[in-house]
């Protein structure tokens, strides 16, 4: 057996996790045996360690070239497999390449090939045409949530990547959701498949609930809902982005607290309603199906379908941000009087009857600071906490969660303490430098 050029009790207990799953497990006995996998497991069951692992095993310390490619659909899950990769404490390089912000920033962090490359097929595809991505030493390359990429058109530029990398003699395809038929040009040699597809919502500590409109506009009734849901993590699903919006707007005017999220915000404003989702600055966040995959944000209870999902491939990926690793969570479905429940979904779902008066939820106790310096700024979290404490007399309990970007960064503040600290660091200067600090929009 091929001795571990790695710890997996460390790796482990950076990630804080006890121990890892019959999938993950399963995958890294294949690549033993086979150079090809095909991993079809539910959203949140682990996938990402599950090929992570495999691509630390082959990698070389002393080949300072590109070794490992990683696809992904989209530039959350890309973000999300480039925070994990990092809290494994491999000491291999690390880049993330996709689109919504500057290509110059990813040419410079190419000049030096990292061992592993994360990204999106359009702007890989735009990095290897100009020759920023040394392929030839690319062994092996990951397609995750391979399904989704096909299902938002990207075959051609995925075509085109696995057609410039030559040496690749392994490949990993990841999916939450069965694989009707293999494109040609993926081109898998006697793959092992892994199934660990259950089919049963139930098992995953996923409950279902529905809730009655008496309108076929739900918003007042979704206004009820989250009243009676209280504090508790809430994404809301609809879908379209004027939906979102309209929605947004109507809970923030009857006093619920809400970002929304879609495809056609800024690469800062989705950070932006992300991270205050994450840190708890809201706990509400209205979106559409693009929040449906490639995010892992921990503590998500409730998932409301506002607008009834477009089949049951969608209905299982928005249901899979909540009941996450063993986790509990409840879907709850708005019906119109004009709607019933699809096929796939249990008739006899429990039906929720909502109180008579409503009781706005407690207000969130986090703001966030936004800071207009990250890490292309030699800025990290260390330096953010002094910062706070030193010129802004915050206490360590004071301070939450810290997402540092390339040229910015978000800060959860409780909101008691934000006014007077933001008075006192108005003129301060972080890393010896003036820098713009405000609550985040």
């Amino acid at each position: 057996m091929q001795e571990k050029k790695y710890s997996l009790e460390n790796i482990l207990s950076y990630l804080k996790i006890d121990a890892l799953n019959d999938m993950q497990i399963a995958s890294i006995e294949a690549k033993k045996t086979h150079n090809d996998v095909i991993l079809l497991s539910g959203t949140g069951s682990g996938k990402t360690l599950a090929f992570l692992l495999p691509i630390l095993d082959l990698l070389e310390a002393d080949n300072k070239q590109t070794q490992a490619m990683v696809i992904v659909p989209s530039r959350e899950l890309a973000l999300q497999i480039e925070q994990v990769f990092r809290l494994m404490g491999t000491g291999h390089k690390v880049t993330c390449c996709y689109g919504g912000h500057l290509r110059e920033t990813e040419e410079n962090n190419l000049i030096q090939p990292p061992a592993v490359i994360i990204g999106t097929p359009g702007r890989l595809c735009d990095h290897i045409r100009r020759g920023n991505i040394t392929v030839d030493a690319i062994t092996m390359l990951v397609l995750d949530e391979f399904d989704k990429s096909l299902e938002l058109g990207f075959q051609d530029e995925m075509s085109f990547i696995i057609d410039s990398l030559k040496s690749v003699n392994r490949k990993m395809l990841t999916s939450a959701t069965q694989l009707e038929e293999m494109p040609f040009f993926i081109n898998l040699k006697d793959p092992a498949r892994l199934n660990f597809l259950s089919g049963e919502e139930e098992e995953n500590g996923l409950t279902i609930k529905t809730v009655k409109s008496d309108d076929n506009d739900k918003l007042e009734t979704l206004f009820r809902l989250l009243c009676y849901l209280g504090h508790k993590a809430t994404i809301v699903f609809c879908n379209h982005r004027e939906s979102v919006e309209r929605t947004s707007e109507f809970l923030e005017q009857k006093g619920i607290y809400n970002e929304f999220y879609h495809g056609a915000m800024e690469q800062q404003e989705r950070d932006s309603a992300l991270c205050k989702f994450r840190n708890g600055s809201t706990n509400v966040l209205v979106t559409t199906d693009l929040a449906a995959r490639g995010l892992d944000i921990p503590g998500i209870r409730n998932i409301v379908h506002y607008h009834l999902p477009h089949n049951k491939d969608t209905f299982t990926h928005r249901n899979g941000r909540t009941a996450r690793m063993d986790a509990t969570g409840t879907a709850i479905v708005i019906l119109s009087p004009e709607e019933t429940l699809p096929v796939y979904i249990d008739k006899d779902v429990e039906q929720i009857k909502l109180p008579d008066t409503e009781v706005l939820p407690d207000k969130p106790k986090w703001s966030t600071l936004f800071i207009a310096a990250g890490k292309k700024d030699k800025v990290n979290k260390v330096d953010i906490v002094g910062f706070l404490c030193n010129k802004g007399k915050l206490k360590q309990e004071d301070i939450g969660l810290i997402d540092v970007k390339d040229f910015f960064s978000f800060v959860a503040v409780r909101k008691l303490k934000l006014g007077e600290a933001l008075k006192l660091i108005k003129d301060e200067k972080i890393k010896n430098k003036k820098v713009k600090i405000d609550v985040a929009k």
